[in-house]
């Protein structure tokens, strides 16, 4: 019998994801804040697409045309159902990474990207995957690649050896993967109550355990349960992708892109010592002890001069995606919580809290009297970009030819909400992407565009849908009778009218 999961877990789904990072409106400020000349994408490609939620959401949002495999079929079905749905001309296969790379009259593309792949595939795969993109990887063009990586998991390493061990060893292959990795979590846990000498000398992996057991045993099994598992360094990836043409270019994580953020004054002192711009980076890896890399990785870079940079800079556009009332002053980095300046951020937050799309230059000039530099709003939109509160605007180009696309497939993903879809997000013709709605913001969506106009209707379309399926809104553990059901229903419409809605309708996904 031929193993055609080539050790890759098939017996459970992937996660429902959307990975922003495959946009490819993202390469553009990016590059641009590394100086480097950036692509127009007309044809794309993802490696290994999972449900394909990322592939169908950016084909829909955009003009571009994308191409993509995923052995599983089961996966490839759904995925080829949103492209049915949106008809946004989506070519999508159940091929393996050799099948499908050697496929005749595919295109030659501007950008191929993975995720989440590389480190969990054979090392066969990883050349047939190089190959590729040493032959159908356009001069100029991007790959984005993200992967497991040292010093990170030096620790954790290990354990997941012994996870997966006790599940080949110990596990009996009849119950199922989520029954053995149940085990084999209970199983470490056992062995850590004993205090075992590593588990003293790697104290930190004991808190990652604690995470693993509350995890999504779906991402679980894909992230810790494969037969092949390897943590690349930088430099090692490097090697790899040379065969390509490939140099790096950037992190496709804007918030790596800010050094004040992520290192002491005495870390980036250091770090401006390193001429080699490739060993600088193995460097920032220990310091931060980077576990998980989203590069970009261009074939052919061209540098900018610093006049062409801050134009480009200037003319993009840019939207909040979230109310201004949620957009903390306060983020999450490597050197721990970090305090962003008001005199900063307040005007740019303040000016952008009508959700209209607004270019750099209008940024710049609304702030002026603020006293706020040009580099000042630069940084602010990379910290905002990074954290998820303000997205990049296509051109009214993409935005005119992506609209009936965008409408098809969020009118699809609404129609699954009504059942309970995994799916949670819509697609925005504006932004080029997607944006992350649960169910109950989705059917008052669905509920919006079969004519129903206001709060009230959309809580008693809701509440009709849960009676149906004799289903109970929850709140702290205990069902809600149905008059305080309809209640809830309707504190919530209220809630996404007022602050949800203004912001879809500035995404294009509600007209």
């Amino acid at each position: 019998m031929s193993d055609w999961s080539a050790g890759y877990v098939a017996d459970i789904g992937y996660t429902f994801g959307l990975y922003t990072e495959l946009n490819p409106l993202r390469i553009k400020l990016a590059f641009l804040n590394a100086g480097l000349a950036f692509p127009e994408v007309g044809a794309a490609c993802e490696l290994g697409f999972g449900q394909g939620v990322s592939v169908n959401i950016h084909a829909a949002a955009s003009v571009t045309e994308w191409h993509g495999t995923d052995f599983n079929p089961a996966q490839a079905a759904f995925a080829q159902e949103l492209a049915v749905a949106s008809d946004a001309h989506a070519q999508l296969h159940d091929l393996s990474f050799e099948e499908f790379c050697s496929r005749p009259h595919l295109p030659d593309f501007d950008f191929i990207c993975l995720h989440g792949i590389w480190s969990w595939i054979s090392d066969a795969n990883r050349a047939v995957i190089v190959d590729f993109v040493r032959r159908k990887l356009k001069p100029g063009g991007v790959l984005y690649i993200s992967y497991n990586t040292q010093p990170g998991w030096a620790a954790m390493a290990p354990v997941r050896d012994l996870l997966t061990e006790h599940s080949q060893v110990m596990g009996a292959p009849g119950k199922g993967i989520v029954p053995r990795i149940d085990e084999s979590i209970a199983f470490v846990e056992k062995l850590f109550a004993t205090q075992p000498a590593f588990l003293k000398a790697n104290p930190g992996v004991s808190a990652r355990m604690e995470r693993i057991k509350d995890m999504n045993r779906n991402y679980v099994a894909h992230e810790y349960f494969n037969r092949d598992w390897v943590p690349m360094s930088f430099a090692a990836m490097a090697e790899q992708l040379e065969e390509a043409k490939l140099s790096y270019a950037c992190s496709a994580f804007y918030l790596d892109h800010i050094d004040s953020v992520n290192f002491s004054a005495e870390q980036q002192a250091l770090l401006a010592e390193i001429p080699d711009p490739m060993f600088r980076e193995t460097v920032r890896d220990f310091m931060v002890n980077q576990q998980f890399r989203r590069d970009y990785w261009v074939r052919g870079a061209r540098r900018l001069s610093a006049a062409a940079r801050e134009d480009l800079l200037r003319k993009q556009k840019l939207l909040l995606a979230v109310p201004r009332k949620d957009v903390p002053l306060k983020i999450s980095a490597p050197l721990g919580e970090v305090t962003l300046q008001t005199a900063v951020y307040a005007p740019i937050l303040d000016l952008l809290a009508d959700h209209q799309p607004r270019t750099i230059a209008e940024i710049e000039a609304a702030c002026a009297t603020q006293n706020v530099s040009i580099a000042q709003i630069v940084q602010a939109v990379f910290v905002l970009a990074g954290n998820g509160n303000l997205r990049a605007v296509q051109d009214d180009h993409a935005i005119a030819g992506a609209r009936p696309q965008t409408e098809r497939l969020n009118r699809h993903l609404c129609q699954m909400a009504v059942t309970g879809s995994e799916v949670s997000y819509l697609a925005s013709p504006v932004t080029g992407s997607g944006t992350q709605l649960d169910r109950f913001s989705q059917l008052f969506v669905l509920a919006s565009l079969q004519g129903k106009q206001q709060p009230a209707e959309w809580a008693a379309f809701a509440g009709a849908i849960l009676d149906r399926q004799n289903q109970r809104l929850q709140k702290e553990g205990v069902a809600l009778e149905r008059d305080a059901q309809s209640a809830e229903l309707r504190r919530m419409a209220d809630a996404f009218a007022e602050f949800t809605l203004p912001i879809l309708q500035a995404q294009g996904i509600v007209g």
